[in-house]
């Protein structure tokens, strides 16, 4: 018998339980785990940091920041999740992936149960945007996966993206000091 199954449900169930931080997209609540998250800062302190990328592919991402050594895609989780168009005035840095999500707010931090598996009804592309459900008090709130943001496909075409604009900003710059 294992030592789990000799505790009470309610130890049990304590164990499987995360801290996650509720935030909202036009009015939608959505979850993400709070150690999927390196940072939140207010949209505008990213005013003077973000570059934008010149691409008509992604409407959801529209800019990128360099942070310690490494390229954030900034995704709008409005255009994301096909939500209306809002203006959002949070930043949400993410730990293991390489997209920031724009939000329109927090509403807070919760320690969760658990996470509950996707019904067979999500298909698509919402199987990858999302991990799981969680229960809060009356709500069923879907539990955003940090990996969700951005394909491995969409990061090569920023990357790419990305890489067309630093050469052009080379030879411009090599045009601009040649004799």
């Amino acid at each position: 018998m294992s030592p789990a199954a000799t505790k009470p449900k309610a130890v049990r169930r304590a164990l499987h339980s995360e801290q996650v931080i509720v935030f909202t997209v036009a009015s939608q609540r959505f979850a993400i785990a709070v150690d999927a998250v390196q940072e939140i800062r207010s949209a505008d302190s990213l005013a003077g940091a973000a570059t934008e990328l010149v691409q008509t592919k992604l409407k959801k991402v529209r800019h990128k920041i360099e942070r310690n050594g490494r390229t954030y895609y900034v995704v709008h989780a409005g255009l994301h999740f096909g939500l209306p168009v809002t203006r959002p005035s949070l930043v949400l840095v993410l730990r293991k992936a390489r997209a920031c999500a724009l939000v329109d707010r927090i509403e807070q931090m919760v320690e969760v149960a658990v996470v509950r598996s996707l019904p067979r009804a999500f298909v698509g592309e919402e199987r990858r945007w999302y991990r799981g459900l969680a229960l809060m008090g009356d709500s069923v709130i879907p539990v955003v996966s940090p990996s969700g943001f951005l394909t491995a496909g969409e990061i090569s075409l920023l990357d790419s993206v990305r890489a067309e604009m630093a050469a052009a900003a080379a030879a411009e710059a090599e045009g601009v000091s040649a004799p």
